[in-house]
């Protein structure tokens, strides 16, 4: 489906009524690009990173967009929009540069085009992450597939966190170890788990979006025998003694909860934490020390870290 994409240069005092006239024209919503959000302090409440690019807003006033489908009609419309932002200057509504462009964008563009960009990627000594579209060969016997399907919604498995998860999965995980992952996301890390020989991977997620990719990904990998994913958050009701606990969320998100994961985890069995970012390395460290873990690694990967802790 084609749509006409309209983008108004305008001021802050007009964005109500030109979002107001775009509704009425038949657009479901609004995007307003305003150069005021890089001024924005935003509260850093669960370690989220906030990187606005200049860019992407103007130099001077506002730009409203809305998408409109393209039809026999579009013209008429584009054309009253255009008229009715005019008439606001008679009601002593300063709309400013009032620049008008309009374009027209393929729906297809958004849904698939970042496929381009997701090929098959060796991330380990044995771990090679296949796009679920993209035909593989095995380069040798002991490599392991991992196919994944991460929709728009998830990552592709090769982030820095879940390449360090999956690498520190590849070295701690034994043949018929029971692993917990917490925050499964698409999914990857119990694939994982399960491939390199885990008797029972249980997947945990509070987003019942990721809960439902992660089984679909479960599925396509031929792991669901040993994999069991559910809506849960973080540890609440797990009471099993496991092997292995892995979190690849945030550090506030780990902070909150290494005791629960001390009281699961076996002695001798182990932590694996990422999703860290560098300057919160040392709190997490010392939660986790803190828990009753041994330090056993810390890795390091751009500007992420992994900690892996050996229950006392």
């Amino acid at each position: 489906m084609k749509w006409s994409e309209i983008s108004i240069q305008t001021t802050n005092e007009a964005v109500e009524p030109i979002s107001n006239i775009l509704h009425e024209a038949g657009a479901s919503g609004v995007v307003i690009e305003d150069p005021l959000e890089l001024e924005k302090e935003r509260e850093d409440q669960f370690g989220e990173i906030y990187q606005l690019d200049p860019l992407d807003y103007p130099d001077e006033g506002v730009i409203v967009k809305a998408y409109l489908p393209v039809n026999s009609f579009v013209a008429e419309t584009t054309d009253g929009i255009i008229q009715s932002i005019k008439n606001l200057e008679s009601y002593h509504i300063d709309i400013g540069k009032n620049v008008v462009k309009i374009t027209e964008v393929q729906e297809e563009d958004w849904a698939t085009a970042w496929k381009q960009y997701y090929n098959s990627v060796k991330i380990s000594e044995k771990f090679t992450i296949v796009p679920s579209w993209e035909d593989y060969e095995r380069v040798n016997t002991d490599e392991l597939i991992i196919e994944l399907d991460p929709g728009m919604a998830f990552g592709t498995g090769t982030h820095p966190t879940t390449v360090m998860c999956l690498q520190s999965l590849e070295r701690y995980v034994k043949e018929g170890d029971h692993v917990v992952d917490v925050g499964t996301g698409s999914g990857v890390l119990s694939i994982g788990a399960a491939l390199l020989g885990a008797k029972k991977v249980t997947a945990l997620d509070l987003d019942e979006v990721a809960v439902k990719a992660a089984q679909e990904n479960i599925e396509l990998n031929q792991v669901q025998d040993i994999v069991s994913v559910s809506k849960n958050n973080l540890l609440d009701g797990i009471h099993e003694q496991v092997d292995v606990v892995v979190a690849n969320i945030l550090a506030e998100v780990i902070l909150s909860f290494t005791d629960e994961v001390a009281q699961v985890v076996k002695p001798g069995g182990y932590f694996i934490s990422s999703g860290i970012i560098g300057q919160k390395k040392d709190l997490v460290k010392s939660a986790v020390a803190g828990a009753g873990f041994e330090i056993e690694e810390t890795l390091l990967m751009e500007d992420w870290v992994a900690i892996i802790g050996k229950k006392k």
